[in-house]
């Protein structure tokens, strides 16, 4: 029995040893998403929808927060005072590819639905905008206007 509980505890140690060691840095590149199980962290939404989902990753600690919908992102800065926003890392996902980009150099359009209705969409190039009855704007103009929105 001695022997039995003495290989418990080493497999026990040594699978703890795996663990503590696991590297959750990304380098503040995306982190995995677990889609339909991550929550937003504004508005507790299940991030399902993969072309609008949004990382956050402060970069004095690299703790990561997602989002479903920019909005969301935008107004959890807002509603948590966050002293470093304008230092982190902000993905957010192209809304034609999936594919992870800077939000700080996307180019967004105004005419997709959104998870949470704020209807701003992430694309990578200008001209992956296809539709001529969108705007084109970028971050800041995307973040003023939710601002605004939601005063």
């Amino acid at each position: 029995m001695k022997k039995i509980i003495l290989n418990i505890s080493t497999i026990f140690i040594i699978a703890m040893s795996f663990i503590a060691c696991d590297d959750n840095s990304n380098n503040g590149e995306a982190h995995k998403m677990h889609w339909d199980r991550d929550m937003c962290e504004r508005c507790k939404m299940v991030v399902s929808v993969r072309n609008h989902a949004v990382q956050v990753i402060n970069p004095k600690d690299e703790e990561v927060y997602k989002f479903d919908d920019i909005g969301c992102t935008i107004m959890w800065f807002k509603e948590n005072d966050i002293t470093w926003k304008n230092e982190a890392k902000i993905l957010i996902t192209d809304v034609n590819t999936g594919k992870w980009i800077d939000v700080r150099t996307a180019y967004f359009d105004t005419s997709h639905k959104t998870p949470m209705g704020y209807g701003f969409s992430a694309n990578k190039t200008k001209e992956a905008i296809n539709d001529e009855n969108s705007e084109i704007i970028n971050f800041e103009e995307v973040e003023k206007r939710i601002l605004k929105r939601n005063r």
